[in-house]
């Protein structure tokens, strides 16, 4: 691929509707592609990413589990379309809503958000979107409730996965690291397009203090309006190459 990808994995939130493309797609391009997902837990009334990769997309308790999640990120959507209305900000979120109905698996969430306040013209950008009145503590933001980090990762495992905590750089959760490696947590996401050369290297030596494996990732949203591409974060072939014998040591298990 034009981004120089050799191996790649589509994280979407809360859902793997899209795992069996994506596979399809890479294999094409001659891109190993390894199922993924990224699940929202909550903690203290705030968001914790955590990254799930080579797990069983078929699994029957991640899919009851993820399908609790869409439902409760609709919910979230909702008032937050409600809350930019009070705010003078209406946006139109019919075609996403429409899309999440009649495709089961699909997920919605902020990024819909959004690219509807994009195109509204309220915004210039998603990026200012999330800036200055999506994020965390703004004005449009809506606390999520859920299930804490350590149930999600006992989730993924369950299903064969290996966890990452995604762009630790932007949670603040330092100090829970690593209670969150004794619940089971094998990795950090050292590697993200938010991370400058500090914080790669700060986060590289978390996870060789504490033992943990280590991941990348673009965070690339499919929307060039966020200023993010594919392949704005690379692995190195060292780190890919630990957390892949680390998943055959899992199934091995």
């Amino acid at each position: 691929m034009s981004a120089g990808l050799t191996v790649m994995a589509v994280t979407d939130h809360d859902t793997t509707a899209s795992v069996d493309e994506v596979r399809a797609l890479a294999r094409e391009r001659g891109v190993a592609c390894v199922p993924g997902i990224e699940i929202t837990a909550v903690e203290d009334g705030r968001d914790v990413h955590v990254l799930g990769y080579f797990l069983d997309p078929a699994d029957a308790r991640l899919g009851e589990f993820l399908a609790a999640q869409r439902q409760t990120r609709l919910d979230r959507v909702q008032a937050i379309a409600a809350r930019l209305a009070e705010l003078g900000m209406p946006i139109d979120l019919r075609a996403s809503l429409a899309e999440v109905r009649e495709q089961p698996g699909r997920s919605i969430g902020r990024p819909q958000v959004a690219r509807a306040m994009a195109h509204a013209g309220h915004v210039s950008s998603t990026r200012e979107a999330f800036d200055r009145w999506l994020g965390r503590d703004l004005p449009a933001f809506v606390p999520r409730s859920g299930s804490s980090p350590e149930e999600v990762i006992a989730i993924i495992q369950r299903a064969g996965g290996l966890t990452s905590l995604a762009h630790p750089g932007r949670t603040s959760l330092d100090a829970r690291i690593p209670a969150l490696r004794d619940a089971g947590l094998d990795a950090i996401e050292v590697y993200h397009s938010d991370h400058d050369r500090a914080a790669i290297s700060r986060y590289h030596q978390l996870a060789t203090d504490v033992g943990l494996l280590m991941t990348g990732g673009s965070d690339f949203h499919g929307d060039p309006m966020h200023g993010v591409m594919v392949g704005a974060a690379a692995v190195p072939d060292e780190a890919w190459q630990r957390f892949r014998a680390a998943q055959h040591r899992h199934v091995a298990a």
